[in-house]
């Protein structure tokens, strides 16, 4: 997906003093989650070109006893007489595939090439006190962000470097904390409502589920597939993205997914995520403030600790007023969330390496504060008056509209979730 590269960014005059930088994006590429792939695949898929490393080490590593850098090998026994549902092969559904380790890579070098190459901003080397990593629990985020910090600081690739992560039942990135209030506000007109304004595609596109459920082997009955198109978006999605062929039925092999069957499943999960985050009124940003509101205050927190100098609104020293360079790798949820809540324009589903980026300036002639939001690597319009165009949007303005949502280091999240 578009992303801050040199070739294409937009440069601001130099008027404006570059201060700080907060980057969330979602992963890269990957094999298809295992509930998303069908009962019977027909062809395996292999990822033995790439590692998954798991191991734990003693800190400081350069004591007397060091870990072997162990990774997963997966395969099967003919001892085993269970066959995995879905692809056989050699890959975990899902992981981060060798072609979304390469796209992770180039996609901090490019930031790199931007931050400090072009404007100066990022260190040469890695210095944790100026820069911080930050994933969620999910295992894919981290597998992103050892190539993209590699891609950015190439020089310190064998070094060993923090990833920030939150205990994951408060997890504000992902997110994963509790929100009942949004939850419920969610199943009334969202996946698996029977709201008319959800529902109506789902009749539409009847036939279409008829051949697809037909080719896969998919019972109508499994509400997985049919709540929405999430399951079969995936699951085409991740074949195409690695030059894959489309899947075929079992039995009768010349009966085939086509690719305008496919680029139907496209558009109508492009249509559910529009309809999920902006279109479906004023419940959609109720949703997202309860869901992601957590991490909206963090960010408000991070831009006001940039100018401020104070401490962090965390406890952790290491997200200490210091650090002027903030990278978040999260999921399609956390991306549109986030979208949702700045009411994006013209609202997608968020593609692999899809970024938001929250640039915040000091204009020298009145020492006053910017913001500047990237989406795509351009500027982020917004549908909300307040907003519009978050192109050097004096930084109050947002901070004022967050906090009105969510509150200064969310107080106001507890009562909206029912907490």
């Amino acid at each position: 997906m578009p992303h801050v590269r040199r070739s294409e960014y937009p440069q601001v005059n130099s008027s404006y003093v570059l201060q700080y930088v907060e980057v969330i994006h979602r992963h890269h590429k990957r094999t298809p989650y295992a509930d998303n792939t069908f009962p019977v695949e027909t062809y395996p898929w292999y990822c033995d070109k790439e590692a998954l490393f798991y191991y734990g080490a003693p800190l400081p590593t350069h004591g007397a006893n060091h870990s072997a850098n162990t990774y997963w090998s997966v395969y099967t026994s003919s001892s085993n007489p269970l066959a995995p549902r879905g692809f056989n092969g050699t890959c975990q559904f899902p992981q981060i595939t060798r072609g979304g380790l390469d796209d992770s890579w180039q996609h901090g070098n490019d930031l790199y090439g931007v931050y400090h190459d072009l404007l100066g901003f990022l260190p040469e080397k890695y210095d944790p006190n100026l820069v911080s990593f930050r994933v969620t629990n999910n295992v894919i985020t981290s597998q992103v962000a050892s190539m993209v910090t590699s891609g950015m600081f190439s020089g310190e690739a064998q070094q060993n470097l923090p990833l920030l992560v939150q205990p994951a039942s408060i997890d504000s990135l992902e997110p994963a904390y509790t929100c009942l209030a949004a939850k419920n506000n969610f199943s009334a007109y969202g996946v698996g409502s029977s709201d008319p304004g959800w529902t109506s595609h789902l009749n539409a596109a009847s036939n279409l589920y008829a051949n697809l459920d037909s080719i896969c082997g998919i019972p109508p009955t499994d509400s997985g597939f049919h709540k929405s198109f999430d399951h079969y978006f995936d699951n085409l999605s991740s074949r195409l993205c690695h030059a894959k062929p489309l899947p075929c039925n079992g039995t009768n092999p010349s009966l085939c997914v086509t690719q305008a069957m496919a680029d139907e499943v496209f558009r109508l999960g492009q249509y559910e995520y529009s309809y999920l985050y902006r279109d479906a009124g004023a419940r959609t940003l109720e949703y997202s403030v309860g869901s992601y509101g957590i991490w909206i205050a963090e960010l408000a927190q991070n831009l006001r600790n940039a100018m401020h100098a104070t401490d962090s609104a965390s406890t952790d020293n290491r997200t200490s007023s210091g650090i002027k360079y903030r990278h978040n790798i999260a999921h399609d949820g956390s991306v549109s969330r986030l979208l949702s809540i700045l009411q994006i324009e013209q609202m997608v589903w968020p593609g692999m390496g899809s970024e938001v980026v929250f640039e915040l300036y000091k204009r020298k002639v009145d020492q006053q504060y910017y913001i500047r939001v990237l989406w795509g690597g351009q500027v982020l319009r917004s549908s909300n008056p307040t907003l519009g165009v978050l192109d050097m949007l004096p930084v109050e303005i947002l901070l004022a509209y967050f906090d009105g949502l969510v509150g200064q280091k969310a107080k106001k999240i507890p009562s909206l979730c029912s907490l």
